[in-house]
This record gives structure tokens, C-alpha cells and sequence, in this order.
């Protein structure tokens, strides 16, 4: 029997999947019912769903998101949020990300922006686009560090290349000077050739005044707000959603 040899062939090839799923096949008896290219078949089937899960696996590694299990199907719906369910749906088709739209989330502390927003990098990952997520202000910190050390130039364009980048926690602390120019910088790259998606406490009427320099702002504003879809969350937050559920049932 040549079984060992074409095992170890297709671990050779790098089609340890396969080889598994091979195994597999000539351990059942029921497989035996079945012709050859159908038994063929699944064997592809089980190499390109192992090669799919790696790759999403590998991807959501280096999206570094926040709450990785976050996925679109699990965001809540409750009244008091007031979320709009068409457009959940259309930005679950991952067609905005295809078409290099933004999307911005906006709501007090605890609503559940930081989820949504990492329910779309997860989304973004599953259907093979790369994701990165940074809080704003651990990325203003990477890119005065990158500054320092001379690849400033070679981080902007590593986030240049990112197709959905998350920015969390936007507008939380007053901008400087530099960091005004590095944001318009990450837009500006971005704009029109990738998705981001940005979370803040601010009402998106607040963002101009945020960014300070009218000049600055405006640029900024055009490249982010214009193609953007956007969701306001309201209610309670979800602290005392779970506050509240608790004393319902007590």
C-alpha cells in the first residue's frame, strides 16, 4: 500500500489539511460509497477551509482588536439603542469596505462603540481584508515614536496599506500641532483607497472644533465625514443595561 508515501507527500506539499482528511477517508467505510471525484472534492474542501481559517486567524492576530470576539451577528438590537437595523445590515455585507466608504460611531461612554467598531475589523478579516486597531491615542504615540526613530514615512505607509483601520477613542484628549498633521496625514493616505472607522464620545458637529486648526479640520472632515455611513448610539449604557436586567429578574 502507498498510503505512508502519499501521506507524507501531501505533508511535503504543505497540504497537511488534505492529508488529514485523506486519513480520514480510508478509516470510514461509508466513504467507499461515494465516487471518486465527489471523495476528491471534499478533500479540496477540507484543505481550503483549514487554509480559511488560518488565514482569518492569522489576520485577526495582527488586527490587534480590542474585543476580538466581537462579530457583527451579536450586536445587540434593544429599542433604548436606537441602532438602525438596515444599516447594520448593509455594512454587514462588507460591501463598504469593497467601496472604501468610513464609518463613523458615536455615543456616551459604554453604549457599545468600541464592540461595533471591532465587530467591523473582525468582519473585514473574515472576508479577507486586513484590519488594524489602535485606541487615537496609542496611535499618536506610535507615530511621535516613529518620528523619533526615522520611520515615520514607512509606519504611515504600513497604515496606508491596512484595509479598515479602527480608531477608538476619538477625541478624547485636546490635539497638538503635530498630531493635527498626523492625522490628516493617515487620512489623506487613506482617502478614497481605504476604509476607517472611527469611535468617539463627540457628536461628529464637535469633530471641527476638536481638530482646532479650521485649515486642518476642514481637510480632515473632507476625507473622513463625506463617504461616511453613520451610527449614533443612545440608552444606557450597557453597565446598567446589566444593572437593570439584574433587578428586573430579582
Amino acid at each position: 500500500m502507498l498510503t505512508e508515501p502519499t501521506n507524507d507527500k501531501l505533508k511535503a506539499l504543505h497540504l497537511y489539511a488534505m492529508a488529514t482528511a485523506w486519513i480520514a477517508q480510508r478509516a470510514d467505510t461509508s466513504y467507499g460509497e461515494l465516487d471518486f471525484d465527489t471523495r476528491f472534492s471534499l478533500l479540496v474542501d477540507a484543505e481550503t477551509l483549514a487554509r480559511d481559517n488560518k488565514r482569518i486567524a492569522r489576520s485577526l492576530r495582527e488586527a490587534k482588536l480590542r474585543l476580538p470576539q466581537a462579530c457583527m451577528e451579536d450586536i445587540e438590537h434593544t429599542a433604548k439603542r436606537e441602532l438602525d437595523r438596515a444599516l447594520i445590515k448593509r455594512l454587514a455585507t462588507g460591501r463598504w469596505i469593497a467601496d472604501h466608504q468610513n464609518v463613523l460611531i458615536t455615543g456616551m461612554t459604554g453604549v457599545g462603540k468600541t464592540y461595533i467598531a471591532c465587530a467591523l475589523a473582525q468582519l473585514a478579516c473574515r472576508t479577507g481584508f486586513r484590519a488594524l486597531y489602535r485606541r487615537a491615542s496609542r496611535l499618536f504615540d506610535e507615530l511621535a515614536l516613529a518620528r523619533a526613530d526615522g520611520t515615520y514615512v514607512r509606519v504611515l505607509a504600513r497604515l496606508a496599506k491596512v484595509d479598515v483601520l479602527v480608531i477608538d477613542d476619538w477625541g478624547l484628549a485636546p490635539l497638538s500641532d503635530t498630531q493635527r498633521r498626523d492625522i490628516l496625514e493617515v487620512m489623506d493616505d487613506r482617502h478614497g483607497a481605504r476604509s476607517t472607522v472611527l469611535a468617539s464620545q463627540l457628536p461628529v458637529g464637535k469633530w471641527h472644533d476638536h481638530l482646532g486648526d479650521p485649515t486642518i479640520a476642514d481637510a480632515v472632515l473632507d476625507r473622513v465625514v463625506r463617504n461616511a455611513h453613520r451610527i449614533t448610539l443612545k440608552g444606557p449604557t450597557m453597565r446598567q443595561s446589566i444593572e437593570q436586567e439584574k433587578t428586573s429578574k430579582s
